[in-house]
């Protein structure tokens, strides 16, 4: 049972009330990633840090993009019972877009019991990265993140069009891209909120940005990625705009990635992926890894690629992978080596897009390098040069329903991740397939576009 000390209730309450605070929201990422939450008065966060909020199970987890809810047995066929969301007061931060209001991220328990709800995505990486730490390994993760931003526009058939989308300006910073100074102002807002963005700029299509975040152990990482992708929205909306994690909103732009860097630590603080007496200064417990990333890919492919949408991303000539391979420093591979060694030795795993959970997509990356690691094996014969050959490399699947086959296929990975929580995520993604095949006009965006 998750306890909270009064002492550390009291601390917050005075910090807050200093910072002119008097709200605190209380979030938590669903199985599609988005922030359900909760607003609370200051002088009631000590009921809720004592005995947690409820929320109703079968409407966070169960629930479809456009809240249509699965049915579920321990959901709606339970009678729709509750979850109890403890607020994690480390991660307090006041907004400085929604001034007298801070945030912190909650974790959601069973009642009674006080165990971690099955369906948590928080919980999902915990339960992976316990694995490692009984290992002596620390994961660390970097994420970046891309969006593409709209403007309002009443002659567009949804109402909005590609902010700033004149070309020419790709991988550019300042107004000649940004007429607004949107970027500037989110990443000052982000710092301010304790979201460790390091950088940004202008990305390949226009009206798509890319935000980088610091590297930092695998929960926390994630939980900056969570609270990233919902600060970039609730400030796009502040700006009077739209910011989209859509893999592909447009079909004549490029798609948005959500490239994940990863290295793997020893008690020592020792990388153990870096070697420089092996061929490329890559250690075998790298190797190994990366042929467990191979190994498990199609699987991974439904959680880090979990829309309908996703898949126009992943086609030949995109910048994004459609092929089981990995390079060194090379952008057309599904696992990219990036040339820095020493303690910055690390694995780039390019093929998740932004819509995905950054919960999920992290949690399946580690549950499969611990797998490569478990299952020593030497990864195949690297990709040089231009990629996209499907000749030289097996394909990624190729739509939602062949990535959710794939991933209940692989046992060693949904074991590692969890039955019940994969039995969820499988019931959850086929009821949107079917929904997709009675909606098929602009369903798409309608459903991810936000």
């Amino acid at each position: 049972m998750m306890t909270t000390e009064p002492e550390q209730i009291r601390r917050a309450i005075d910090s807050l009330t200093a910072q002119g605070v008097d709200v605190v929201r209380i979030v938590h990422p669903d199985l599609p990633g988005r922030a359900r939450g909760k607003d609370i008065l200051l002088p009631h966060l000590p009921e809720a840090a004592t005995h947690g909020v409820a929320f109703c199970r079968a409407a966070t987890y169960h629930a479809g993009t456009r809240g249509e809810v699965s049915d579920l047995p321990e959901g709606r066929r339970a009678g729709m019972p509750d979850i109890v969301v403890h607020p994690n007061l480390d991660t307090l931060a006041p907004l400085p877009w929604e001034p007298g209001v801070a945030w912190c991220i909650g974790d959601a328990l069973e009642p009674g019991t006080g165990l971690p709800a099955s369906e948590s995505p928080r919980h999902l990486i915990q339960h992976v990265t316990g694995h490692l730490t009984a290992c002596g390994l620390t994961a660390v993760v970097g994420p970046e993140l891309e969006y593409v931003l709209l403007e309002r526009d009443p002659a567009s058939p949804h109402g909005w069009r590609r902010y700033a989308a004149m070309s020419g300006n790709l991988y550019a910073a300042g107004r000649s891209g940004d007429l607004d100074g949107h970027l500037l102002q989110t990443m000052r807002y982000l710092h301010a909120a304790g979201i460790s963005a390091t950088g940004g700029n202008r990305e390949y299509a226009g009206g798509q940005f890319e935000i980088n975040l610091a590297h930092s152990e695998a929960l926390y990482a994630a939980d900056q990625a969570f609270l990233f992708k919902s600060a970039v929205r609730e400030i796009a909306c502040l700006q009077g705009k739209l910011a989209t994690f859509m893999a592909k909103p447009f079909n004549d732009g490029a798609g948005s990635g959500f490239h994940l860097h990863i290295s793997m630590y020893d008690d020592d603080q020792h990388n153990v992926f870096d070697d420089t007496n092996q061929p490329n200064g890559l250690s075998a417990t790298a190797r190994h890894s990366i042929s467990g990333v191979l190994k498990h890919a199609p699987a991974l492919t439904a959680l880090c690629n979990p829309t309908v949408n996703s898949y126009k991303r992943l086609s030949a000539n995109s910048a994004a992978p459609w092929l089981i391979d990995w390079g060194l420093d090379n952008r057309c591979a599904m696992v990219r080596i990036p040339p820095q060694r020493g303690n910055a030795t690390r694995i780039e795993l390019r093929l998740p897009d932004a819509s995905a959970n950054p919960y999920l997509a992290t949690a399946a990356l580690i549950a499969a390098i611990r797998l490569g690691i478990d299952k020593p094996a030497e990864p195949p014969a690297r990709l040089n040069g231009y990629g996209y050959d499907p000749s030289k490399a097996a394909r990624l699947p190729t739509n939602l329903a062949a990535a959710l086959d794939a991933l209940e296929a692989d046992h060693e990975l949904t074991e590692t991740l969890g039955k019940a929580f994969i039995d969820t995520f499988l019931h959850l993604k086929r009821n949107e397939l079917e929904r997709y095949q009675q909606y098929v006009t602009d369903w798409e965006f309608r459903e991810y576009a936000r």
